[in-house]
């Protein structure tokens, strides 16, 4: 376990970084459930849409979601606890990534549909999660090099898109869900409506516990009110098994062909920017240096958990955006609650009736929830962007062209659908890969690989050089603090206020 990063308080005394304070086992369990909450939505979407597109029955369905939620709760444990050098030991939440839907439908339908195309997309995504991992243990001068392409105008452009993509998700549930028979019913808007003005009424009273579980509290007033005006149920609970156990390769072996390889490994480099924003942006949020290494463990731990996923029944995994956004509304750091939001997650994963009970939150409520925790996300990005010069002119085309490549697939579908091939669609129809692509590219392009798109006297974040793991856990945060003149327990000055 990683040594607890302290700095020196006014007494002498050697004090505990938020991030690694470990709570009251019922904070612990209230705000780690919390997270599952604003977690939970995002989670199921993915194996329910893949599943769905694939026409498996709704027994596999249940399977995928249980397997989902199981290796979710792996692999967030080992992203914010750590083990040796692999996780961050931050408080990242991980999940399946969005980026990967449409390409795991295309490999899907390509292979037939049905369980035999599980197994297409199982082999390749297993592979792609052993190539993340083998990447992110490059030497360390190779690696700074490389993540030397992420400079804060590329991530802050990709977490701003990612909310922006987002937003829209969280738009449809408020409106009652994509392919509900009562989509855009008004009713759906008056409850995601409620839900969120709850939940600011929340933040707006001050009260630092209040709003640290506000989206719970919101989550569960809505509930409650559905409930009482009979726009909830709960039927589904009591269909569901009452425990059911993932086992690896439940469909049977996976297959390895190369487009799908090759497809699911262009996923995740795309993943990996991903992941390196919502580092960087989480390290900002509760004040704890993030280098190169710290990239590095975040990855690995990406890449063990797609790995993982493969065998297991589940799909790639990535850095949820959605939690960072929770984290920065609720300012409960500790990266112990993501540990206990893993634990549960493992529970519900081996509870069928558990998770049918959570997905029994009416969709607009959730909308409602989600929303506004997806708009904090976009903050965070922008955030992050403050800390560019955007008065150069070529950091500011390289954040309004990508967010008008970001853009593209939800405004011209057309595009896709029609006059693109399937293999090409399936690997361009998405606004997080278009987006990020484009700022990479447009990044090389402006600013190359050099220093001059950080603020002025300031190197990219990526570029710091790596300490070994317990020098960037502790001693860096006691350099900056001496530097600075903070004192233990006195929060730094915001690099973006």
């Amino acid at each position: 376990m990683a040594r607890v990063a302290a700095r020196l308080s006014t007494d002498g005394e050697r004090s505990t970084h938020p991030v690694d304070e470990v709570l009251p086992l019922p904070k612990l369990a209230l705000y780690g459930f919390q997270h599952v909450l604003a977690f939970y939505a995002g989670a199921v979407i993915v194996p329910i849409i893949v599943g769905g597109a694939l026409g498996l029955t709704t027994e596999q369905l249940v399977y995928l979601i249980n397997a989902d939620l199981f290796t979710c709760g792996i692999a967030s444990i080992v992203q914010a606890w750590g083990i040796g050098r692999i996780g961050a030991r931050l408080p990242l939440i991980q999940g399946v990534t969005f980026t990967a839907v449409s390409p795991m439908i295309a490999i899907g339908l390509g292979a037939g549909g049905g369980t035999a195309a599980l197994l297409v997309i199982y082999g390749a995504v297993i592979t792609a999660g052993i190539a993340t991992f083998a990447f992110a243990w490059l030497p360390a001068k190779a690696f700074r090099t490389v993540m030397r392409a992420f400079p804060p105008v590329v991530t802050g452009t990709v977490i701003t898109v990612l909310g922006i993509v987002l937003i829209p998700v969280g738009l449809n549930d408020a409106a009652g869900g994509v392919g509900s028979p009562d989509f855009g019913d008004p009713k759906h808007f008056a409850y995601a409506g409620g839900t969120m003005l709850f939940i600011l009424i929340l933040m707006k009273l001050r009260k630092p516990f209040v709003s640290s579980i506000a989206i719970l509290l919101g989550l569960v007033g809505g509930t409650a009110v559905a409930f009482l005006l009979g726009d909830a149920a709960f039927g589904d609970v009591g269909k569901a098994d009452w425990f059911g156990v993932t086992t690896p390769f439940h469909f049977g072996v996976p297959k390895f062909e190369w487009f799908p390889i090759l497809l699911m490994i262009i996923v995740m480099l795309i993943t990996m920017v991903e992941t390196t924003g919502d580092t960087y942006a989480i390290g900002d949020i509760v004040g704890k240096d993030v280098d190169s290494e710290t990239v590095a463990r975040a990855l690995r731990a990406d890449g063990a958990a797609t790995a993982l996923g493969g065998a297991l029944n589940s799909f790639p995994y990535v850095a949820f955006a959605e939690n960072v956004g929770l984290v920065r509304m609720t300012k409960v750091k500790s990266r112990f609650v993501v540990v206990a939001a893993g634990v549960f997650m493992i529970i519900l994963g081996l509870l069928p009736k558990g998770a049918a009970f959570v997905a029994s939150v009416p969709h607009g409520v959730l909308g409602g929830a989600a929303t506004v925790m997806f708009a904090m996300v976009a903050l965070a990005g922008i955030q992050t962007l403050a800390k560019v010069d955007l008065k150069e002119e070529k950091n500011a085309l390289v954040v309004g062209v990508s967010l008008a490549f970001a853009l593209l697939p939800a405004t011209v579908p057309v595009l896709f659908k029609e006059h693109m091939n399937a293999d090409l669609s399936s690997l361009l129809n998405s606004g997080v890969t278009l987006g990020a692509t484009a700022a990479i590219v447009l990044n090389l392009i402006f600013n190359g690989l050099g220093k001059d798109n950080a603020p002025k006297g300031e190197e990219p974040p990526a570029v710091v050089p790596a300490r070994s793991a317990e020098a960037s856990e502790g001693e860096v945060s006691e350099d900056k603090a001496a530097k600075s003149g903070t004192r233990e327990g006195e929060a730094a000055p915001s690099p973006s206020a």
